[in-house]
C-alpha cells in the first residue's frame, strides 16, 4: 500500500509543526489543500496525517499564513479548505460567492481560548479586559501601574492577517487600534518565543501554544480570576474563548467535503483535545 503523501508548507513561525516535501496540486490525482490559521496549523497537520493514513491515495497539503490568508486563498481558488480562528465576514462571503459562483460552507470544528502570556518571572496576579486593552492601546506603559516591577512594558502582537489579531482587536480593544509600539510577529510561536525570552514582555495567542511562559488569569464574569480551560471556555466564564472554523466551497472539491465531514468524528475530536484545543460534542 502506498504511504499517504502529506505535504506541510507551514510558515517559518510554525516550523515546529514539521516539514514535508513540497509538490504541485496538478502532479497528484486527488489532492486536498488546507490553508489558513496559524493557530490551527499544527492541529491541521495532525488531522491531515490521520486522515491520510485512512485514505492513502490522497495528498494533503497544509500551510498557515493566517486566517485572512486562508480566506483569500478560498476566494482565488488556491485552497480547498480554509482554516480560520474567526468567523468569516458577510463581505468575505459575498466576494467568494462572486468569484467562485457558489456559497461558502462554514463548519465549527473546536473551541479555543486566547491566553495572555507573560514571562515566567513576571509577578502580576491578574488582568481585567480593560487593563489588557489599556496595555495594547498604549495607555499603560509601566508594569508598576499593574502591581509589577517599575519597568516599561514590551508588547508583542500578531500581524493583521491573523484571526487571533482580529478577535483580540474586536473583543479586547473594541475595534480601536493597537499602539504603534506593539511589535507584530508572524505567528503565535514567534510571540511565545519573544515573551519567553523577555522579562518585560506580554503577548497573546492560543492557549494550546502556552509553553515556557506564564498564562495570566483574567477577571471573569463573576469577578474571580479565571484561567483558560475546557470548562471555563464552555461556560463563558473565561472571557476570551472562541470557536475555530473550517470553510469550503459548496460546489468544490468532493474529497475536501468528505475530509471536513470527518473533522466531526471521534478520532478528529481526540486529536483536537491532545493538541490543546477543546473539541465540540459529537454531532454539533
Amino acid at each position: 500500500m502506498r504511504r499517504p503523501a502529506i505535504l506541510l508548507l507551514a510558515a517559518l513561525a510554525t516550523a515546529c509543526s514539521g516539514r514535508f516535501g513540497a509538490g504541485s496540486r496538478k502532479e497528484h490525482g486527488s489532492t486536498i489543500v488546507v490553508r489558513g490559521s496559524d493557530t490551527m496549523v499544527v492541529l491541521a497537520q495532525h488531522w491531515a496525517e490521520a486522515y491520510g493514513r485512512e485514505h492513502p491515495n490522497l495528498t494533503l497539503q497544509v500551510s498557515g499564513g493566517g486566517s485572512g490568508t486562508g480566506i483569500a486563498a478560498l476566494e482565488n481558488g488556491t485552497t480547498d479548505v480554509a482554516t480560520a480562528s474567526r468567523a468569516m465576514s458577510a463581505e468575505e462571503r459575498a466576494k467568494i460567492r462572486l468569484a467562485r459562483g457558489a456559497d461558502v460552507v462554514e463548519t465549527p470544528v473546536c473551541t479555543d481560548a486566547i491566553a495572555v502570556y507573560v514571562h515566567r518571572n513576571n509577578p502580576i496576579q491578574h488582568l481585567t479586559l480593560a487593563q489588557l486593552s489599556d496595555l495594547f492601546r498604549g495607555r499603560i506603559h509601566n508594569w508598576s501601574e499593574l502591581g509589577g516591577p517599575s519597568t516599561r512594558v514590551v508588547l508583542y502582537s500578531r500581524e493583521n492577517s491573523s484571526g487571533t489579531y482580529a478577535y483580540f482587536k474586536e473583543h479586547v480593544l473594541k475595534q480601536n487600534d493597537f499602539v504603534a509600539e506593539a511589535q507584530s510577529l508572524p505567528g503565535t510561536a514567534a510571540v511565545l518565543y519573544a515573551v519567553a525570552h523577555d522579562p518585560y514582555g506580554i503577548g497573546y495567542g492560543g492557549v494550546s501554544y502556552a509553553r515556557g511562559v506564564r498564562v495570566v488569569p483574567l477577571v471573569g464574569r463573576s469577578g474571580k480570576d479565571v484561567l483558560p480551560s475546557a470548562e471555563t471556555a464552555a461556560s463563558g466564564e473565561y472571557p476570551l474563548s472562541r470557536p475555530l472554523y473550517v470553510y469550503r466551497i459548496a460546489e468544490g472539491n468532493v474529497e475536501a467535503a468528505a475530509f471536513v465531514r470527518w473533522l466531526g468524528s471521534e478520532p478528529a475530536r481526540t486529536l483536537a483535545r491532545s493538541a490543546g484545543f477543546f473539541p465540540l460534542a459529537e454531532g454539533s
